[in-house]
């Protein structure tokens, strides 16, 4: 009678493990939105409750960053920008390298800060990381702005900026800016819960990414020897054809956007799977 009983009842939710990592439950994921827009809620307020000056670092960061790169690299160094003005020049990398950079920083090490959450309550595991994108896209929309008021103060008064329909293109950079950190992100916080190492290694290997992406030299100052090595980086296309749709100048063509694309999509595969298969039993090693 009890297993009748059990059979004929009808459950708003039944919990049941994966069968395979190739199993995702996007109407799953989909039903616990608000509890992404939750996360993302306490993200933002956690960060900056107990400081000064609060969101107005996301000013701070750039702007400072934007002062370094000018004395040391534009000034000191002599690396030009290609007839850009060096503000707008560097402004333009900086905001997009931020996001990508916070994103899979951040995503790494996912694991790691919400075990205990992981390990008390039930919630699909991928809500997490997409809460650091989405909250990352807060200060990216931030940081965007400023670099809006530069680039309007220069296209106004300055004239030395030449937008084109190649800006169009922003919100697919974005989004590709976003699921590298989260593929990134994702492999990196699966294999943390065994070597803890990598966090360390990281941080060091994100500083010398950045010098393998066009952040404070363009594509065209790259001889034809190392030309190609930049460009296997799947960051260089995002940014140059940022930098070209906003100011003018930059390197375009559909064969590397064509290739940052299915780099993309083929992380974010890569890492969505190895992210279900360590999700099952990472709370034994964490």
């Amino acid at each position: 009678m009890g297993e009748e009983r059990v059979q004929h009842e009808k459950w708003d939710m039944v919990i049941k493990p994966q069968s395979s990592i190739f199993e995702i439950d996007f109407k799953e994921i989909w039903s616990y939105r608000d509890l992404l827009v939750l996360l993302v809620r306490r993200d933002f307020v956690a960060t900056y409750k107990q400081t000064i000056l609060g969101p107005i670092w996301f000013f701070l960061q750039p702007i400072l960053t934007t002062i370094t790169f000018v004395i040391i690299f534009g000034r000191i160094a002599g690396i030009g920008t290609d007839d850009v003005p060096m503000v707008l020049f560097y402004l333009a990398g900086i905001t997009l390298w931020n996001y990508f950079s916070e994103s899979l920083t951040r995503t790494s090490t996912v694991f790691k800060d919400n075990a205990n959450i992981f390990g008390k309550v039930y919630f699909p595991r991928l809500i997490l990381p997409l809460s650091i994108i989405v909250s990352n896209l807060v200060k990216l929309g931030i940081q965007f702005s400023l670099f809006l008021i530069f680039w309007l103060y220069y296209l106004i008064f300055k004239g030395n900026v030449h937008p084109n329909i190649y800006v169009l293109f922003t919100p697919l950079l974005i989004v590709l800016l976003g699921i590298l950190g989260l593929g990134f992100g994702m492999i990196i916080s699966a294999l943390t819960t065994k070597y803890r190492d990598l966090a360390l290694l990281l941080s060091f290997s994100i500083q010398l990414l950045m010098y393998a992406t066009p952040i404070i030299y363009p594509i065209s100052k790259i001889g034809p020897k190392y030309k190609w090595l930049v460009l296997a980086n799947p960051m260089s296309a995002i940014v140059e054809t940022f930098r070209l749709g906003f100011l003018g100048k930059g390197d375009f063509s559909w064969g590397a956007m064509g290739y940052s694309i299915g780099f993309t999509l083929g992380i974010l595969v890569l890492g969505t799977l190895v992210f279900n298969k360590v999700e099952k039993s990472f709370m034994d090693t964490v």
